[in-house]
């Protein structure tokens, strides 16, 4: 079975079909949360992850966005842009982001968008902070998102490692536990504008990131139309 894994959209429908069409063919499609926020177009990416069933997670800026979580933890731009969001989304876009779970479990995956101890907020960027979070689920593997960034920590026996992961890696999947981020389809940010996506092969065993181009400039001049704020637009252009 081939799962796209695709984490932080935020509104980019450029950046989502690209990556679709960049790791077709797939029979299952995975998402970890933060879906909407920052983009210009939060029905339609939800309207196309519903169309291809999608199972995941809601993030921080999804739950901000209908309500269940006070925007005033976020920056300013950030707090914008969910404010524009929250106004425009229809309402069967609100009941899909408002019916999924913080958490969820498809052996022997667990998925998450922060971290298991704390889905909502905390990043898992390091392996100190991996290593505290072991205890808090009980598969073998952990999925991530919310750090945007492509990444693979692994515990081998008392240690805990960190991978960055390029474009076109594949890491074999084994006995050892890990977390894993595919980076973010809709606001890379690792230096590296191209939407990012995994592949998750469970009959090889393998995971395979992608780096995918996408039309930057016609999500920037759309984030224009809507007054979003110039700092998100102008960083799709470096990945920053």
């Amino acid at each position: 079975m081939r799962i796209a894994v695709l984490s932080d959209i935020h509104g980019n429908l450029p950046a989502l079909e690209a990556v679709l069409a960049a790791v077709t063919p797939y029979d299952a499609v995975w998402q970890l949360g933060d879906v909407v926020g920052y983009g210009p177009q939060p029905d339609e990416v939800v309207a196309r992850l519903a169309a291809e069933h999608a199972l995941g997670v809601r993030g921080n800026h999804d739950s901000a966005a209908i309500g269940q979580l006070d925007t005033d933890s976020f920056n300013d731009d950030a707090r914008t842009a969910l404010e524009w969001t929250a106004a425009r989304i229809a309402p069967q876009t609100r009941d899909w982001l408002g019916a999924l779970p913080l958490r969820s479990v498809d052996e022997p995956f667990t998925l998450v968008h922060g971290s298991p101890r704390d889905p909502t907020w905390e990043y898992v960027y390091s392996a100190s902070i991996a290593r505290a979070n072991l205890t808090a689920f009980t598969t073998r593997h952990c999925l991530v998102g919310h750090t945007h960034i492509p990444l693979v920590l692994r515990q081998r026996g008392a240690r805990m490692e960190g991978i960055r992961v390029t474009d076109g890696q594949t890491y074999a999947l084994g006995e050892d536990r890990l977390f894993i981020n595919p980076g973010s389809v809709g606001q890379p940010r690792d230096g590296d504008p191209r939407a990012s996506a995994m592949i998750l092969d469970t009959d090889a065993q393998r995971l395979e990131w992608r780096r995918v181009e996408y039309p930057v400039a016609q999500v920037q001049h759309l984030m224009a139309q809507s007054d979003l704020p110039q700092r998100l637009i102008t960083r799709l252009e470096f990945g920053l």
